[in-house]
Parts: structure tokens; sequence; C-alpha cells
């Protein structure tokens, strides 16, 4: 995997990262700290990257359960450290998760392999972060 950020120049923060895939995104500063407020922030595409990784997860679980699920968001509430640098240390997800008669232990058990054994990103960060999480079901 690969990327490319390049800071586009003296007038901000700004930044256009290219993805080893294809895809550009535009980040940015919060103005204190010279920026534009012209995209997300770094750490909101790492806590975003995060939440779709996990939900990922278990909407391919929940497939491969014979779960006819019909849509999943992943809602993250993160808190960071006081001093640099600034890791998260608490990282709450909240599983919205739509379709029809799903049966709560199999979500209930997708969330959990993505939390403990497929999500990379949420690995990850579980170096440093408390995670929890919790969930309901919307009958679609």
């Amino acid at each position: 995997m690969e990327c490319v950020v390049k800071w586009t120049g003296p007038g901000g923060m700004s930044m256009v990262a290219e993805t080893g895939s294809g895809h550009a995104v535009v980040m940015d500063g919060a103005p204190e700290a010279g920026g534009r407020n012209l995209g997300p922030r770094p750490m909101e595409m790492v806590l975003l990257g995060t939440g779709g990784c996990a939900a990922s997860d278990v909407v391919v679980i929940l497939r491969k359960s014979g779960q006819d699920v019909r849509g999943c968001e992943a809602r993250l509430r993160a808190e960071r450290a006081e001093t640099d640098p600034k890791v998260f240390t608490r990282i709450h997800f909240h599983f919205v998760v739509r379709g029809r008669a799903l049966k709560p232990n199999l979500v209930e058990r997708a969330i959990k392999l993505s939390h403990d054994k497929y999500c990379s990103a949420s690995n990850m960060l579980g170096k440093t972060a408390e995670m929890t999480q919790d969930w309901e079901i919307v009958e679609d």
C-alpha cells in the first residue's frame, strides 16, 4: 500500500493526498494552526478510516452469516492525549445496523470479530486507546 501527500504551499496547511488506488483527498489544518479549514484534519482521517474498516468488516461478516443486512453506520467518538504526541486514548464505536430479521447474537458476534480479529486500524489504535463498542439494530 502506498500514497503520496503533497503540501499545497505557503498559503496555509492544506495537503492533497493520493492513494495507491488513485483516489484524492484534501486535508487541512485548523485555522489556529495555519490552516483554512478546507478539508478534514489528518487525525480525523485516521478515525474515519477506522470506522470504515470496522463497518466493512461487520457488513461482510453479517452477509457471510446469511443475514439480510441493508445498512451499517459506525459512529465513532474519540478522545486524545493532552500532550504530544496527541494519540487517541479512547475510542467508542456505536454501530447502527439496519436489515430484515437480523439476529442480535450475530450482530454482536460480527462487531466482536471485527474488533478482535479483522479490523487492522482498530487493532493498531488499540495499542494506545481504550476501545469500547455498543450497537443497535434497526428493522428495515
